[in-house]
């Protein structure tokens, strides 16, 4: 099958984390990946609601972007123009935020940060076999 891919561009906010983490899933269906799809619309959320909250955190207005590419492997990457990187923290007790960075290292195959220029803004993408 050849590479299939999607892209999607949509305000920070979290209402659209869902749509982001649909788009992945409806990919994987396409392509018949459906072994990669709850792990793959679990880490999406995960970078997709990082990406918000560090666009609100710091004002950012700008859109985030998802894009999302299966050959063989599937690698999704979340786009924002926020500073800063996304950190690792160790949440207490039963707090419902910081496991994001967490879930991304366990359940990926490689994941990484992108600073594609000296403006703000990076890429976080994770890549799931």
């Amino acid at each position: 099958m050849p590479p299939t891919d999607c892209s999607l561009v949509f305000p920070p906010d979290p209402l659209w984390v869902r749509s982001a983490r649909e788009a992945v899933r409806t990919l994987l269906t396409a392509v018949r990946a459906d072994e990669l799809a709850d792990t793959a619309a679990l880490l999406t959320s995960e970078a997709v609601t990082n990406a918000v909250n560090a666009c609100r955190t710091s004002g950012c207005s700008a859109p985030l972007t998802v894009y999302a590419k299966y050959s063989g492997a599937l690698r999704v990457l979340v786009h924002d123009e926020a500073p800063g990187r996304p950190t690792r923290v160790a949440p207490t007790g039963d707090a419902e935020t910081g496991r994001g960075v967490a879930l991304i290292d366990a359940c990926a195959a490689e994941w990484g940060v992108c600073r594609y220029d000296p403006g703000p803004g990076k890429t976080v993408w994770f890549e799931l076999t």
